[in-house]
């Protein structure tokens, strides 16, 4: 590992450990909820505890003002909700492109198990290739999905998690298999660090109750979205969740360091 790659990592992260909120869901699902003023709620996840966000490279002049000094990703590829098919996630720059827009690492998106997913490892090992060049790190959105594939089931996932070192990524997201015995089984598929997709938004007990479990499962920490930038108290969830990835605390210790449980 290089001086700049660690560097770059520690920028994204907090003692090996990531609170990353990703916001690249405008190109997915439009200007939702959260994502209209996306400049105040990257000030309020960043003042909460995140140490990343994560956005497509064309939001960048709307990050870098607001993000109190955490890190950014840049992600490089998508697609939408009304198209043919989302499982169909298509290249949107590269690494230079990323690096222009003032990106610490980069991320990619790979559906392990559908019919896109031998163009989608082609994708993710030329870019994987490009970024060690410029020692920038590579975050792998690893799901299984397809048809046929649970998208829980822990062998799946580590699998997922497992491609995603062999193809060279530095640190790999994946969906939660519900418990973190279960999850051990994913975590130990791969020596990267492996963060959790927060999913559908939940109750703030059950975000902070699948972040602990997730936690107990050996996990790096979280990469979480809607049940964050979505949320009522953008600053107050994230500050709840990075107190479990970054205090090790329980889930009534999260919940009023978040502000939703009156001491």
């Amino acid at each position: 590992m290089t001086a700049g790659l660690t560097a770059r990592l520690q920028r994204i992260s907090t003692n090996d450990r990531f609170l990353i909120v990703p916001m690249d869901h405008g190109i997915t699902m439009g200007a939702v909820e959260g994502l209209v003023d996306i400049e105040s709620t990257i000030d309020g996840v960043t003042a909460g505890g995140a140490d990343a966000v994560l956005t497509q490279r064309g939001i960048a002049e709307r990050v870098h003002p607001n993000k109190n000094d955490a890190g950014y990703i840049v992600h490089l590829n998508g697609s939408t909700t009304i198209g043919p098919d989302e499982n169909d996630k298509r290249v949107t720059g590269t690494v230079e492109d990323a690096v222009r827009a003032g990106a610490d690492a980069v991320s990619f998106h790979i559906n392990v198990g559908s019919d896109y997913e031998p163009s989608q490892i082609e994708g993710l090992s030329q870019l994987t290739s490009e970024a060690e060049r410029l020692g920038l790190p590579v975050l792998a959105m690893a799901y299984a999905r397809g048809p046929g594939v649970d998208e829980s089931d822990p062998e799946s996932l580590g699998h997922a998690v497992r491609l995603a070192e062999e193809l060279g990524a530095d640190v790999v997201k994946t969906g939660y298999s519900g418990d973190g015995d279960s999850f051990e089984r994913v975590t130990e598929s791969t020596r990267l660090p492996v963060v959790i997709a927060g999913g559908s938004k939940g109750t703030d007990r059950e975000t902070v109750e699948m972040v602990r479990g997730a936690m107990d499962g050996d996990a790096a920490g979280v990469s979480m979205g809607r049940s964050i930038f979505q949320h009522d108290d953008p600053e107050g969830i994230a500050r709840a969740v990075s107190a479990v990835v970054h205090d090790d605390a329980t889930v009534e210790e999260a919940l009023t360091a978040g502000g939703f449980i009156e001491v």
